[in-house]
């Protein structure tokens, strides 16, 4: 019984966290719903060139909101992929309290954070470098809305209910990926990465795809008792963002798209981890 309340309680909160983030996305995208004109374009396709340095440099701030907020920005069109892809890979949350609480290996923590915000920028551009079709900012939230009559009633009250809907299906994700790393355990978990072989850093990358900070968490658990390598922990830190991919998966209808983003984040995190697992 303990260990089950510990479950809702670490679940409880993880979605707790998600909250003003996923309330301010849905606000944003409601009042550019109602907000239509060129002016408004032309403003947010200049914002959206230097999306991927932005949002690298946001993503790296020690919590996983960001690339939920990110990921609602995205299924509306008001991001690009490249800033999506960006804010994922340079997500960081549990991983930098760990390793900040731990001064043996705090000093890979400033190293590390530079290597997610550089990879992330770097890669968010040359992504959206890319040609590709993309629908307008407003052609995409009403493509969002349009199930649950978002129009009807004022931005705040449609905020709300987007934001309680979405919170809900989190909650349900966390407890069940909560309930099995629980059961598993860690030291299953990290015989799946595969010690001392040239492929851990994939391994770790894949890891880090599990759409829960719990990722993160045993990854750099790992790093500091020696089971991982530093490029098998940047692997799976980059590939990690939180419940980003989830709500991708559940708010964004291109199922394409959103699996074209999960190997990207996957590939990236993992070539990157590898080159530096082999540089020692």
């Amino acid at each position: 019984m303990e260990l089950l309340l510990d479950i809702f309680t670490d679940a409880l909160l993880d979605s707790l966290k998600m909250l003003p983030f996923l309330f301010g996305a849905y606000l944003l995208m409601e009042w550019l719903e109602h907000r239509s004109g060129e002016g408004m374009e032309r403003l947010l396709t200049k914002a959206r060139r230097l999306g991927p340095v932005t949002g690298a440099l946001l993503g790296c701030l020690p919590q996983c909101g960001f690339s939920v907020a990110a990921a609602n920005l995205y299924a509306g069109r008001v991001i690009t992929m490249g800033t999506l892809v960006a804010v994922f890979l340079s997500t960081s949350d549990e991983a930098v309290p760990l390793l900040l609480g731990a001064p043996e290996k705090a000093g890979a923590l400033a190293p590390l954070l530079a290597l997610k915000v550089l990879v992330g920028a770097l890669a968010g551009l040359l992504i959206d470098r890319a040609p590709r079709k993309s629908s307008s900012p407003q052609e995409g939230i009403h493509e969002l809305c349009r199930h649950c009559h978002c129009q009807e009633g004022d931005i705040l009250s449609a905020a709300l209910r987007h934001t309680g809907g979405i919170f809900l299906f989190i909650l349900v994700v966390n407890l069940a990926l909560g309930g099995g790393v629980a059961f598993l355990g860690e030291e299953r978990l990290a015989a799946l990465l595969l010690s001392e072989s040239l492929l851990q850093p994939l391994a770790a990358a894949l890891l880090g795809l599990i759409p829960n900070c719990a990722a993160s968490v045993l990854l750099t658990r790992l790093y500091l008792t020696g089971a991982v390598s530093f490029g098998s922990l940047a692997a799976g830190l980059l590939a990690a963002s939180g419940v980003g991919l989830l709500v991708l998966f559940r708010q964004n209808p291109r199922l394409r798209e959103n699996l074209t983003v999960l190997g990207l984040i996957w590939g990236i995190g993992a070539a990157a981890g590898l080159l530096l697992h082999l540089l020692g």
